[in-house]
Protein backbone atom coordinates (compact mmCIF):
# COMPACT_ATOMS: atom_id res chain seq x y z
CA UNK A 1 0.00 0.00 0.00
CA UNK A 2 0.97 3.77 -1.35
CA UNK A 3 2.14 5.67 1.56
CA UNK A 4 0.53 9.24 1.61
CA UNK A 5 1.42 11.57 -1.03
CA UNK A 6 2.55 15.16 0.56
CA UNK A 7 3.20 18.11 -2.03
CA UNK A 8 5.56 20.39 -0.52
CA UNK A 9 5.92 24.06 -1.75
CA UNK A 10 6.48 27.58 -0.96
CA UNK A 11 7.04 31.16 -2.18
CA UNK A 12 10.42 31.97 -1.02
CA UNK A 13 11.88 29.26 -3.69
CA UNK A 14 13.54 25.74 -3.80
CA UNK A 15 16.47 26.87 -1.56
CA UNK A 16 14.77 28.40 1.39
CA UNK A 17 15.73 26.41 4.49
CA UNK A 18 11.89 26.89 5.50
CA UNK A 19 11.28 24.87 2.57
CA UNK A 20 13.57 22.03 3.96
CA UNK A 21 13.01 22.36 7.76
CA UNK A 22 9.30 21.52 6.17
CA UNK A 23 10.54 18.39 4.57
CA UNK A 24 12.66 17.08 7.51
CA UNK A 25 9.56 17.53 9.35
CA UNK A 26 7.04 15.14 7.23
CA UNK A 27 9.50 13.31 5.12
CA UNK A 28 8.32 10.18 7.70
CA UNK A 29 5.14 10.71 7.32
CA UNK A 30 4.41 10.22 3.80
CA UNK A 31 5.85 10.38 0.03
CA UNK A 32 7.64 13.87 -0.99
CA UNK A 33 6.89 15.27 -4.03
CA UNK A 34 8.74 18.25 -3.48
CA UNK A 35 8.25 21.57 -5.87
CA UNK A 36 8.71 25.14 -5.54
CA UNK A 37 9.69 28.72 -7.81
CA UNK A 38 13.19 28.52 -8.33
CA UNK A 39 12.89 32.11 -7.62
CA UNK A 40 11.39 34.54 -4.81
CA UNK A 41 7.71 34.57 -4.98
CA UNK A 42 6.32 35.97 -2.00
CA UNK A 43 3.17 38.11 -2.34
CA UNK A 44 1.66 35.82 -5.53
CA UNK A 45 -1.28 35.29 -3.81
CA UNK A 46 -3.34 32.31 -5.56
CA UNK A 47 -1.89 33.65 -9.39
CA UNK A 48 -1.75 31.82 -12.07
CA UNK A 49 0.20 34.10 -14.17
CA UNK A 50 0.03 33.43 -18.33
CA UNK A 51 3.08 34.43 -19.10
CA UNK A 52 4.90 31.44 -17.26
CA UNK A 53 6.80 28.98 -20.19
CA UNK A 54 5.68 26.29 -17.90
CA UNK A 55 8.93 25.01 -17.81
CA UNK A 56 9.99 22.42 -15.10
CA UNK A 57 13.36 21.57 -13.50
CA UNK A 58 14.46 18.50 -12.01
CA UNK A 59 16.87 19.26 -8.74
CA UNK A 60 18.11 17.35 -5.73
CA UNK A 61 18.01 17.98 -2.04
CA UNK A 62 19.28 16.65 0.90
CA UNK A 63 16.79 15.76 3.48
CA UNK A 64 17.37 13.67 6.67
CA UNK A 65 20.08 12.80 4.79
CA UNK A 66 18.95 11.45 2.15
CA UNK A 67 18.90 12.66 -1.33
CA UNK A 68 15.70 13.49 -2.78
CA UNK A 69 14.17 14.50 -5.89
CA UNK A 70 12.76 17.63 -6.02
CA UNK A 71 11.53 20.44 -8.87
CA UNK A 72 12.17 23.95 -9.62
CA UNK A 73 9.51 26.13 -11.52
CA UNK A 74 10.11 29.44 -12.75
CA UNK A 75 6.40 30.46 -11.39
CA UNK A 76 3.78 31.39 -8.79
CA UNK A 77 3.72 28.88 -5.76
CA UNK A 78 -0.07 28.14 -6.90
CA UNK A 79 1.25 27.25 -10.27
CA UNK A 80 4.04 24.44 -8.63
CA UNK A 81 1.46 22.86 -6.89
CA UNK A 82 -1.25 22.61 -9.86
CA UNK A 83 1.89 21.59 -11.86
CA UNK A 84 2.80 19.10 -9.88
CA UNK A 85 -0.13 17.86 -8.90
CA UNK A 86 -1.16 17.39 -12.83
CA UNK A 87 2.61 16.69 -14.54
CA UNK A 88 4.39 15.21 -11.94
CA UNK A 89 2.69 13.04 -9.30
CA UNK A 90 2.06 9.13 -10.13
CA UNK A 91 -1.13 9.23 -8.15
CA UNK A 92 -3.30 11.94 -5.99
CA UNK A 93 -1.90 14.22 -3.88
CA UNK A 94 -2.94 13.34 -0.33
CA UNK A 95 -1.94 16.91 1.26
CA UNK A 96 -0.41 20.44 0.64
CA UNK A 97 1.68 21.21 2.54
CA UNK A 98 3.36 24.94 1.96
CA UNK A 99 5.97 27.04 4.02
CA UNK A 100 7.72 26.99 6.11
CA UNK A 101 7.27 30.68 5.50
CA UNK A 102 9.88 33.66 6.58
CA UNK A 103 6.94 35.87 7.95
CA UNK A 104 3.39 35.46 9.32
CA UNK A 105 0.42 35.63 7.39
CA UNK A 106 -2.48 37.04 8.82
CA UNK A 107 -5.64 39.80 9.35
CA UNK A 108 -6.80 40.45 5.32
CA UNK A 109 -3.34 39.82 3.98
CA UNK A 110 -3.67 36.69 4.31
CA UNK A 111 -5.18 36.66 0.35
CA UNK A 112 -1.92 37.99 -0.98
CA UNK A 113 0.36 35.67 0.30
CA UNK A 114 1.88 32.95 -2.19
CA UNK A 115 2.07 30.46 0.93
CA UNK A 116 -1.26 30.30 1.45
CA UNK A 117 -2.44 30.74 -2.27
CA UNK A 118 -0.59 27.81 -2.85
CA UNK A 119 -2.74 26.31 -0.37
CA UNK A 120 -5.86 27.34 -1.69
CA UNK A 121 -4.39 25.83 -5.08
CA UNK A 122 -4.51 22.40 -3.24
CA UNK A 123 -8.34 23.11 -1.97
CA UNK A 124 -9.40 24.09 -5.60
CA UNK A 125 -7.72 20.79 -6.75
CA UNK A 126 -9.75 18.65 -4.01
CA UNK A 127 -6.88 17.83 -2.06
CA UNK A 128 -6.70 19.26 1.66
CA UNK A 129 -4.01 22.39 2.58
CA UNK A 130 -1.41 23.47 5.03
CA UNK A 131 -0.19 26.48 5.25
CA UNK A 132 2.57 27.10 7.68
CA UNK A 133 4.39 30.60 8.51
CA UNK A 134 7.10 31.62 11.08
CA UNK A 135 7.35 35.26 12.10
CA UNK A 136 11.09 36.53 11.50
CA UNK A 137 12.40 39.72 10.70
CA UNK A 138 11.00 41.44 8.21
CA UNK A 139 14.08 42.53 6.27
CA UNK A 140 13.97 38.42 5.50
CA UNK A 141 10.39 38.72 4.31
CA UNK A 142 11.51 39.14 0.31
CA UNK A 143 15.18 37.95 0.39
CA UNK A 144 16.88 34.95 -1.08
CA UNK A 145 20.03 35.94 1.78
CA UNK A 146 18.28 33.36 3.90
CA UNK A 147 19.05 33.92 7.57
CA UNK A 148 19.70 31.91 10.48
CA UNK A 149 16.09 30.73 11.99
CA UNK A 150 15.15 28.62 14.58
CA UNK A 151 12.58 25.90 12.75
CA UNK A 152 11.75 23.96 15.78
CA UNK A 153 8.28 25.03 16.70
CA UNK A 154 7.20 25.27 13.05
CA UNK A 155 8.21 21.95 12.60
CA UNK A 156 6.64 20.47 14.92
CA UNK A 157 3.45 22.39 14.29
CA UNK A 158 3.58 21.66 10.29
CA UNK A 159 4.22 17.53 11.37
CA UNK A 160 1.37 17.37 14.04
CA UNK A 161 -1.15 19.18 11.81
CA UNK A 162 -0.23 17.00 8.80
CA UNK A 163 -0.75 13.70 10.49
CA UNK A 164 -3.86 14.96 11.45
CA UNK A 165 -4.96 15.96 8.14
CA UNK A 166 -3.69 13.01 6.49
CA UNK A 167 -5.35 10.34 9.47
CA UNK A 168 -8.98 12.78 9.52
CA UNK A 169 -11.65 14.47 7.01
CA UNK A 170 -11.73 17.75 7.85
CA UNK A 171 -14.97 19.31 8.52
CA UNK A 172 -16.96 20.55 5.25
CA UNK A 173 -15.92 23.78 4.37
CA UNK A 174 -12.65 24.06 6.08
CA UNK A 175 -10.38 23.55 2.87
CA UNK A 176 -7.01 24.96 4.46
CA UNK A 177 -5.27 25.54 7.82
CA UNK A 178 -3.31 28.61 7.94
CA UNK A 179 -0.73 28.29 10.64
CA UNK A 180 1.05 30.92 12.25
CA UNK A 181 3.93 30.93 14.55
CA UNK A 182 5.10 33.72 16.62
CA UNK A 183 9.28 33.99 16.97
CA UNK A 184 8.56 33.56 20.63
CA UNK A 185 7.27 29.90 21.10
CA UNK A 186 8.56 27.31 22.68
CA UNK A 187 7.29 23.75 23.34
CA UNK A 188 4.69 25.07 25.59
CA UNK A 189 3.35 27.31 23.88
CA UNK A 190 -0.07 26.79 22.94
CA UNK A 191 -2.32 26.78 19.70
CA UNK A 192 -5.16 28.55 19.08
CA UNK A 193 -7.95 28.31 17.43
CA UNK A 194 -9.00 31.88 15.12
CA UNK A 195 -10.77 33.74 13.15
CA UNK A 196 -9.15 35.46 9.94
CA UNK A 197 -9.39 39.45 11.22
CA UNK A 198 -10.98 41.76 9.21
CA UNK A 199 -8.16 44.60 9.22
CA UNK A 200 -5.14 44.38 7.37
CA UNK A 201 -1.68 43.77 9.51
CA UNK A 202 0.68 44.72 6.82
CA UNK A 203 -0.38 47.84 5.56
CA UNK A 204 1.63 49.96 2.75
CA UNK A 205 3.60 53.24 3.37
CA UNK A 206 4.68 55.53 1.00
CA UNK A 207 8.25 54.81 -1.12
CA UNK A 208 9.69 58.24 -0.81
CA UNK A 209 9.97 58.33 -4.80
CA UNK A 210 10.96 61.90 -5.91
CA UNK A 211 9.38 61.08 -9.84
CA UNK A 212 6.58 58.78 -10.49
CA UNK A 213 8.78 56.83 -13.38
CA UNK A 214 11.36 56.06 -10.69
CA UNK A 215 11.64 52.35 -9.70
CA UNK A 216 10.39 52.54 -5.92
CA UNK A 217 8.30 49.88 -4.39
CA UNK A 218 6.11 50.92 -1.49
CA UNK A 219 7.02 49.40 1.85
CA UNK A 220 5.23 48.56 3.94
CA UNK A 221 4.66 48.01 8.45
CA UNK A 222 2.53 46.64 10.75
CA UNK A 223 0.33 48.45 11.98
CA UNK A 224 -2.81 47.17 14.69
CA UNK A 225 -6.26 49.22 15.39
CA UNK A 226 -6.32 47.84 18.92
CA UNK A 227 -10.04 49.35 19.51
CA UNK A 228 -11.60 47.34 16.87
CA UNK A 229 -9.45 44.19 16.63
CA UNK A 230 -11.64 41.08 16.82
CA UNK A 231 -10.67 39.07 20.40
CA UNK A 232 -11.24 35.67 18.62
CA UNK A 233 -9.14 37.03 15.19
CA UNK A 234 -5.70 35.41 14.15
CA UNK A 235 -3.86 38.65 14.87
CA UNK A 236 -5.53 39.36 18.20
CA UNK A 237 -3.98 36.15 19.14
CA UNK A 238 -0.78 36.12 17.44
CA UNK A 239 0.05 39.88 18.85
CA UNK A 240 -1.19 40.35 21.93
CA UNK A 241 -1.63 36.94 23.62
CA UNK A 242 1.78 35.52 21.48
CA UNK A 243 0.10 32.07 20.88
CA UNK A 244 0.02 29.83 17.67
CA UNK A 245 -2.64 30.90 15.49
CA UNK A 246 -4.58 27.97 13.76
CA UNK A 247 -6.93 29.53 11.19
CA UNK A 248 -9.72 27.33 8.63
CA UNK A 249 -10.29 28.88 5.35
CA UNK A 250 -12.65 28.46 2.93
CA UNK A 251 -11.92 28.42 -1.07
CA UNK A 252 -15.55 29.91 -1.33
CA UNK A 253 -15.29 33.00 -1.01
CA UNK A 254 -19.07 33.87 -0.23
CA UNK A 255 -20.60 36.54 1.53
CA UNK A 256 -22.57 34.95 4.68
CA UNK A 257 -25.09 37.83 4.33
CA UNK A 258 -28.43 36.92 4.80
CA UNK A 259 -29.29 36.08 1.05
CA UNK A 260 -33.65 36.96 2.24
CA UNK A 261 -32.29 39.78 3.37
CA UNK A 262 -30.12 40.83 0.83
CA UNK A 263 -32.13 40.21 -2.44
CA UNK A 264 -35.16 42.12 -1.08
CA UNK A 265 -32.64 45.08 -0.33
CA UNK A 266 -31.28 44.63 -4.12
CA UNK A 267 -35.15 44.60 -5.13
CA UNK A 268 -35.80 47.57 -3.53
CA UNK A 269 -32.59 49.48 -5.22
CA UNK A 270 -33.51 47.98 -8.81
CA UNK A 271 -36.97 47.57 -9.14
CA UNK A 272 -36.48 48.02 -12.62
CA UNK A 273 -34.42 45.11 -13.50
CA UNK A 274 -36.78 41.56 -12.84
CA UNK A 275 -35.03 39.22 -10.66
CA UNK A 276 -35.99 35.52 -9.26
CA UNK A 277 -38.97 35.45 -6.85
Amino acid sequence: MNRPLILITNDDGLFSPGLHALAEAVAEVGDLLIIAPENQQSGMGRSLPGTTPGSIYPRELSINGKVLPAYAMPGSPAQCVMYGAVEIADRPVDLVISGINYGENLGTGSTVSGTIGAALQGADLRTPGLAVSLEVPRHFHYTTDYGRVDWSIAKKMARAFAILMLENRLPFDVDVLNVNVPDSATEKTPWRLTRQSRQPYYVPTRSGRKKLEEPRRTGYEVKIDWDTLEPDSDIYAFEKDKVISVTPLSIDLTSRVDFHYFCELLRERIPEIPSES
